[in-house]
């Protein structure tokens, strides 16, 4: 009776056994099934076009025949050449006064529309709109806004000054214009993510503080920014980065005009493709492009550990 007893008991672990392993197998199977599609997505659109990409950049390829190896020649044109170098600086320029102006003026608006005031759902509406708005719909309306005789703009500032700029004419102005729009569609979107982080801030911290006397410039010094610092960080990151790979705006409202004043790497890297059809050194400027926006955002995440440390 015990032997069998046992035997009986031997043979259920068995089974249950076996069970568990068809469970853990099944949910294996399922769980590979469900990943697959994001894993053929990432491994067809991003790593083989990234593989390639290295490659090409190695090459003299004009994409009508097969690609011939020519070792660095291609970095060292790059290097040499003054499209390139007044690109990056183009690029640079509009990332430096985009991003704080941008950061600023969402921070505000965040600020603002947090609190309690009537219709405040309507004007977060309005703001974040212009960013769902077609790109290219709003360079060209910015672009009549900007014409130097009858734009809206000038018309304006006709009141007040008589030397009027020639914005998307000049060299000096049409950069700035491009800035100037590509903050205003920018800001709504970037409002709403710093408004969601603003939403998490306990109220009970802000009461804290001004029980123990704070102001409200103290409150938002010592209490909101702190509190927000992931938030801005994330939204820093991303900012850099879509800044650096500019190109919509540029090509609508300037192709890179007047002369290169606003040709970015991103343009650059289309006209040296499509209408040289020099594939192998366009891939060149853009692995430079990436090696830009990654040594930027790695310098972002070293000033940020280094803050936490702090």
């Amino acid at each position: 009776m015990g032997a069998q007893d046992l035997a009986g008991r031997g043979g259920g672990a068995r089974d249950n056994s076996a069970h568990v392993r068809t469970l853990r197998n099944r949910n294996i199977r399922n769980g590979l099934l469900f990943i697959a599609p994001n894993f053929i997505g990432f491994l067809v659109l991003i790593l083989i076009p990234v593989v390639t990409l290295f490659y090409t950049s190695f090459t003299k390829w004009s994409a009508l025949g097969e690609p011939s190896f020519n070792g660095l020649a291609n970095w060292r044109r790059l290097f040499a050449d003054e499209n390139f170098k007044t690109a990056t600086l183009n690029t640079l320029y509009y990332a430096a006064v985009h991003i704080p102006l941008t950061l600023a003026l969402a921070f505000g608006l965040a600020v603002l529309l947090n609190a309690k005031i009537r219709g405040r759902a309507f004007f977060r509406t309005v703001a974040f709109f212009p960013y769902i708005t077609a790109i290219v719909a709003v360079a060209q309306v910015w672009s009549m806004m900007f014409d130097p005789k009858s734009g809206l703009i000038n018309q304006f500032l006709g009141l007040f000054v008589d030397d009027l700029p020639g914005w998307l004419s000049s060299t000096s102005w049409a950069m700035p214009a491009v800035i100037i729009v590509g903050t205003w569609r920018e800001v709504g979107y970037f409002m709403i993510l710093l408004l969601a982080g603003l939403q998490t801030i306990p109220a009970e911290l802000y009461e804290a503080a001004q029980v123990d006397g704070a102001n409200g410039w103290q409150r938002f010094w010592h209490v909101t920014v702190p509190c927000m610092w992931p938030t801005l960080f994330f939204v820093t990151v991303t900012l850099t980065i879509t800044s650096l790979k500019i190109l919509d705006l540029t090509l609508v409202m300037t192709n890179g005009g007047p002369g290169i004043s606003t040709l970015v790497l991103a343009q650059y890297v289309y006209r040296v493709a499509f209408e040289r059809a020099d594939f192998g050194y366009a891939s060149t400027v853009s692995l430079m492009l990436f090696f830009i926006c990654l040594a930027v955002t790695m310098l972002q995440f070293w000033i940020n550990n280094r803050r936490e440390r702090a």
